[in-house]
C-alpha cells in the first residue's frame, strides 16, 4: 500500500489528501463482481491540498479543474485497483505540472534561402515557357 504519490515535477502528496471510494465494478466477472466493491475512484481536491503551492494549484486547476479524478476497475482485487487508480492520478497530475519549454525562434539558413529562391526561379521559368508566343516578338 502506497503512502502517497509523487507526480514527476511536483511534490509528494500523501494519501490523506486523496479521497478513495470503492464501489461495485461494472462489466463481466460472474458472481464475484456482484458481491465485491472492487472499483476504486481516487478523488483529489486541488484547492484543499497542503502539499501544493499556489502556482502548482493554479496550473493544475487551469489544465484539469479543481477536482481531479482517476478510476480503476481493471483488476479483481480492490488493492490492485487502488494502486492503479493512484498511478493514474499521479500521471494526470504530472502531466498538468509539467512546464512546456519555451520556443526559441530560428532563422532560415543562407542555403535554404538560396534553395527557395532557385526553386521559385525554376517554377517561374516553367510557367513562362508554357505561355503562347507573343506576336510582337
Amino acid at each position: 500500500m502506497k503512502p502517497g504519490i509523487r507526480p514527476r515535477g511536483g511534490p509528494f502528496i500523501p494519501v490523506s489528501e486523496i479521497t478513495l471510494r470503492a464501489s461495485r465494478s461494472s462489466g463481466p466477472g460472474g458472481q464475484h463482481a456482484n458481491v465485491t466493491a472492487s472499483r476504486i475512484e481516487a478523488v483529489f481536491e486541488v484547492r484543499d491540498s497542503l502539499a501544493l503551492n499556489d502556482s502548482q494549484k493554479a496550473r493544475i486547476t487551469r489544465k484539469l479543474g479543481s477536482v481531479v479524478t482517476a478510476v480503476s476497475q481493471d483488476a479483481r482485487s480492490q488493492t490492485r485497483n487502488r494502486d492503479l487508480a493512484l498511478e493514474r492520478l499521479e500521471s494526470k497530475l504530472a502531466g498538468a505540472l509539467t512546464v512546456p519549454r519555451r520556443r526559441r525562434p530560428t532563422k532560415p539558413t543562407r542555403a535554404s534561402k538560396q534553395k527557395r529562391l532557385e526553386s521559385k526561379r525554376q517554377r517561374s521559368e516553367t510557367k513562362r515557357n508554357r505561355r503562347p508566343p507573343r506576336d510582337d516578338e
